[in-house]
């Protein structure tokens, strides 16, 4: 642990190189903070000497509270990537300004420094100091964790600690423990006898309060001396426990030169128990089977046959009324893998259209600003297509514009003609689609027509009938039609714009159609179109027809959105329409929850690059699998899952000094009906920093192709609902068997390091009479 005791010794940043800009940082410096063109406030902002936190007073020795940390920071940009900056460019010069972009859903801190010297000190070193905390390796990130909890518990902060000061800490750490044992183990750990603990005392203290009697004993069952695993103890480990197969032998050997901190050891290939501990905790014991993270799917299929990543009214940051419309919006989505995303143009000033949602109170944006975030950030996380929701309600004029910055902004990332200039019979696939970003809208007439060498212009008379767009006027809400006046139906008939031909023709391979019913489809329409349903007409189909709905998905594209009455921008469950092979599930991706972890949950998988290949039985245009009564396709599995403890849980509300958690474990599996099923352990009272439960829990499976596994840790409140501490969800197919660490995350899918579950994952094929 050298890097936390140079940390706990020489305090700036346990382990970072001396930097002039850190040193600048640390000695203060005053800043506007802008929230708004009318919020722009004096703050003075110091990077605190651990190197890792960064506080704020109104002044200069004022009382200062924390800002924020590093490992909360994703990345800094300069001012004139800032929309609200840039609004404010005539008051403050961009080149002075800077962004700070957290991980999450965290609003972005804006920062006006006094000169430009000054803006490049903080964005250099804030960057630096990003970098450092992201390459950090296990051992690293766990040094620094365990400084910043010294730094907390070191009260009068002279670089030691009294046993009062270690007792706060214990109950700041959510440990629970008897007075005269944690005396014990001070003592034992202050080697000075000085009465307190400085850096490498802090350190044993640590490792004594997180022996893992568990570790140990499942380490014995395996080593014949208690000493060591040799390397044919641990490859029958493997085999028999990890379910590791052939590989064992040639990954006993990796995992040994990975994890085991000896050299002598390495060399004798053994491994001790710090060794087999490294390796539980590390990626490798990780529930989530690594050879899922990378590119493992076959990326050759046509568009129709992948769940896709899609997000709903993707440029609100807030509620559906009065919420802020942001670019943000839009980096966030792509950042994350999102790789269908919606904007709603509307007529705006000056010519140039703009993006909000339509009859609201909602904030708007230049078009013009919203491509030019999509070309920048399109590409940064998936090479895989983007997709263009695009809700036109422009006049002609205003669509001329929408078609020149498509075309001008996005240059030859834009998809504006067929692949091969020929006439295909099937979608393209993701691969043929590398890096190119598709518009879905209305399409004036059919591919097959556009592909016609005849290049003479339609006149407007030719626009007329089966050819018209009809760009009609929508409710307020773009789900369930609402009771319209008398004045506003006539409104609405006159309301009808023909759509711009140099904007009809940017709509290649996903031309939106109007949904009438599957038998309609078929006869009608082609494999390029695409029908949107609003959730609860896609629930009605579901139960009502949902074999021919699942049928409809594999040679057509569909796209979900949630329903009007969600005005707080809540969402509905994904999975159902999952089930019926829907590809574009739309999700308020602002709006954190158990919905968003199952989406983000679906799409960890593939490298997360927003596309996953359906189930085959979703993929067969003569499926017979109806998503609410299946049969299953496959062999139905047995899943049982041993919760045997808990590691460093967070405390739900950091105010409350004194309370600690007394956490359970829920599992829940989310998939088709019969499939959906939730248990929970019992709980365990004041102990969040290794509480045991040692219990198992039964789940029966008829579809394990499209199950979901979410584990959540609670906290036990007999008076109200129980407090969310942490979770995380991944798919069957990616879950890994034997005893596995499961890595919480908080509510915005941030990682909660250290702070895990240890549990062992046992399937069995059929099913064993388990009542779920």
């Amino acid at each position: 642990m050298a890097s936390l005791l140079q940390g706990l010794s020489a305090s700036p940043g346990s382990g970072l190189p001396i930097n002039q800009d850190l040193l600048l940082m640390q000695k203060g410096m005053l800043m506007r903070k802008v929230r708004s063109k009318s919020w722009k406030k004096l703050r003075y902002y110091r990077l605190q000497d651990d190197g890792m936190t960064v506080w704020h007073a109104r002044q200069a020795g004022g009382r200062a509270k924390p800002s924020f940390s590093i490992s909360d920071v994703e990345t800094v940009r300069g001012g004139h990537e800032s929309e609200l900056l840039r609004n404010l460019a005539e008051e403050f010069p961009l080149e002075q300004g800077f962004t700070i972009v957290f991980h999450g859903r965290r609003s972005n801190l804006d920062l006006v420094a006094n000169s430009v010297e000054e803006a490049q000190v903080w964005m250099q070193g804030l960057q630096l100091l990003v970098d450092f905390v992201t390459n950090m390796d296990q051992q690293e990130r766990l040094d620094q964790w365990l400084s910043d909890w010294f730094q907390r518990g070191d009260k009068n902060q002279d670089g030691r600690m009294s046993f009062g000061e270690v007792q706060r800490l214990l109950h700041l750490m959510n440990v629970e423990m008897d007075q005269e044992h944690a005396f014990q183990l001070f003592q034992t750990a202050d080697t000075s006898q000085s009465g307190t603990l400085e850096g490498e005392e802090f350190v044993e203290f640590y490792k004594s309060l997180t022996k893992r009697a568990e570790v140990q004993e499942l380490f014995e069952n395996f080593s014949s001396d208690g000493q060591k695993l040799t390397l044919l103890e641990f490859v029958d480990f493997l085999q028999e426990e990890q379910k590791e197969g052939e590989r064992a032998s040639d990954l006993a050997l990796e995992l040994i030169d990975r994890h085991e901190p000896s050299d002598s050891g390495k060399l004798r290939h053994v491994l001790s128990l710090d060794g087999f501990l490294s390796y539980l905790c590390s990626k490798d014991g990780d529930i989530f089977n690594p050879t899922c993270l990378p590119i493992y799917q076959d990326m050759t299929q046509p568009l129709n046959h992948y769940f896709i990543n899609s997000s709903h009214n993707t440029y609100l940051v807030g509620d559906q009324l009065c919420g802020q419309s942001s670019v943000e919006g839009y980096i966030r989505a792509l950042k994350r893998g999102c790789r269908c995303v919606e904007v709603d143009i509307w007529d705006g000033p000056n010519g140039e259209p703009v993006v909000y949602h339509g009859h609201t109170l909602t904030s708007r944006i230049p078009f013009k600003d919203v491509v030019a975030a999509i070309a920048q950030y399109a590409f940064q996380t998936s090479d895989y297509p983007v997709i263009l929701s695009l809700e036109n309600h422009c006049s002609w004029e205003q669509q001329e514009m929408i078609a020149h910055h498509l075309t001008e902004i996005l240059g030859e990332q834009l998809l504006s003609t067929t692949l091969d200039g020929q006439l295909p019979t099937q979608l393209p696939s993701p691969e043929e689609l590398r890096r190119k970003i598709l518009v879905k809208g209305k399409k004036l007439r059919t591919l097959e027509e556009d592909l016609e060498e005849e290049e003479e212009e339609p006149e407007e008379s030719e626009l007329e009938g089966e050819q018209e767009a009809e760009l009609e006027l929508e409710a307020q809400f773009e789900s369930e039609p609402q009771e319209l006046s008398p004045r506003s139906k006539d409104k609405k008939k006159k309301v009808k714009a023909i759509l711009c031909p140099a904007l009809s023709a940017l709509v290649v391979y996903l031309k939106a159609v109007s949904f009438y019913s599957f038998a309609h489809s078929r006869e009608h329409y082609r494999f390029y179109e695409i029908s949107s349903f609003s959730e609860a007409k896609a629930k009605s189909l579901i139960k009502e027809s949902g074999n021919e709905f699942v049928q409809h998905n594999t040679w057509q594209l569909s796209r979900v959105y949630p329903g009007g009455l969600r005005t707080d921008s809540s969402n509905y469950n994904p999975q159902e329409f999952w089930n019926a092979g829907c590809q574009m599930v739309a999700m308020n991706m602002q709006t954190a929850g158990l919905e968003m972890d199952l989406c983000d949950g679906l799409f960890r998988q593939n490298a997360g690059c927003g596309y996953v290949l359906k189930p085959d039985f979703l993929r067969d245009a003569q499926s017979s699998f109806h998503p609410e009564r299946p049969i299953s396709p496959s062999k139905a599995q047995t899943l049982l899952i041993q919760v045997i403890s808990g590691q460093q849980l967070p405390k739900v509300d950091d105010s409350k000094e004194g309370s600690i958690v007394d956490p359970l474990v829920r599992v829940e599996i989310f998939g088709v009906r019969p499939d959906t099923a939730r248990q929970e352990t019992s709980y365990v009272e004041n102990n969040g920093f290794n509480p045991y439960w040692g219990q198992t829990l039964c789940f029966r499976v008829l579809v394990p192709e499209l199950a979901l596994l979410r584990f959540v840790v609670k906290d036990y409140d007999w008076k109200s609902r129980n407090d969310f501490v942490g979770q995380y969800t991944l798919p069957w197919n990616c879950m890994q068997q034997g005893y596995r660490h499961i890595h919480l995350l908080s509510k915005d899918g941030i990682s909660l390091h250290p702070a895990s579950i240890f549990v062992h994952i046992c399937i069995r094929e059929g099913i064993e009479g388990v009542e779920s």
